[in-house]
């Protein structure tokens, strides 16, 4: 019931105790500090391990492509060219898995009235966002100094292909994070439609180098538009002619809708199975 000024009952907002009005933000917390201990902490190599793997990642496509073609598509640079691609894939897959599981990670937790199901998913995807954020930050830095390159930085487009991957990851995320916990089999499904996204998102080419009717069904992917507006932002020289943000955004927000009305609605549910 709802407090009224006048009622014997009534607490003044300023008298109520710090647990009701920073609940949120303690739950929040508390939940990014156990997300850190057991994704990250459990190792000394845990953060290590975290930077080293999209670079063994960039060097084996370099040296793979190197000896297939003498020159990337756009520079000269193989693992910078890689980078462009890869590490804006890497942010979207990371965070997506991520928030998909959030739920599942921690159903324990959501027992407790104090803990939200929004609480779980926020805190997995501010966490491994701003991890995957820093991560790419360190690899394009190491890249551009090991290499003595001066490229002409392109922020505004670097941050607006980040946007793009970061709301498609929570969207797919709380989709997931619903679909997963509701259908098991899903989990199986959704990793094997993943496996060709390596292959069609733009990490190996840039989508001006494909035929038009080959280019206009690899644009219906939305990973594609991210990883060919962050190389537009990494090469000067580059203009992503093809790249439709609203559309990715679009797709972010209906996937964003959909899954957070779901696990309002069946959030219960999924706790007690």
């Amino acid at each position: 019931m709802k407090q009224v000024e006048g009622d014997a009952s009534y607490i003044p907002p300023a008298q109520r105790p710090a647990s009701l009005r920073f609940r949120f933000f303690r739950s929040f917390s508390a939940l990014i500090l156990r997300e850190m201990t057991t994704s990250y902490g459990r190792s000394p190599g845990g953060y290590l391990w975290a930077i080293l793997e999209p670079v063994a990642g960039l060097a084996l496509l370099s040296i793979v492509f190197s000896y297939i073609v003498r020159t990337p598509s756009l520079g000269n640079n193989f693992m910078y060219f890689f980078a462009g691609g890869l590490l804006p894939f890497g942010l979207y897959l990371t965070v997506s898995n991520t928030t998909a599981g959030a739920v599942r990670f921690s159903k324990a937790l959501l027992e407790y009235p104090a803990v939200s199901f929004i609480d779980a998913v926020l805190a997995r995807f501010v966490l491994n966002a701003m991890t995957y954020l820093l991560i790419m930050f360190l690899v394009l830095t190491g890249i551009i100094i090991g290499y003595n390159l001066n490229p002409i930085l392109n922020w505004p487009s670097i941050f607006l292909a980040i946007a793009m991957a970061l709301s498609l990851a929570f969207g797919v995320g709380v989709m997931n994070c619903f679909l997963v916990t509701s259908y098991p089999l899903w989990e199986r499904a959704w990793a094997v439609a993943n496996r060709p996204l390596f292959i069609i998102s733009g990490i190996l080419f840039i989508p001006e180098n494909m035929t038009g009717q080959l280019r206009d069904i690899l644009m219906l992917n939305p990973l594609i538009h991210i990883t060919s507006e962050m190389r537009k932002g990494l090469f000067s020289t580059y203009d992503a002619v093809h790249v439709r943000p609203l559309y990715v955004f679009t797709i972010a927000l209906v996937l964003t809708v959909l899954g957070l009305l779901f696990l309002r609605r069946y959030h219960k549910d999924i706790v007690l199975k």
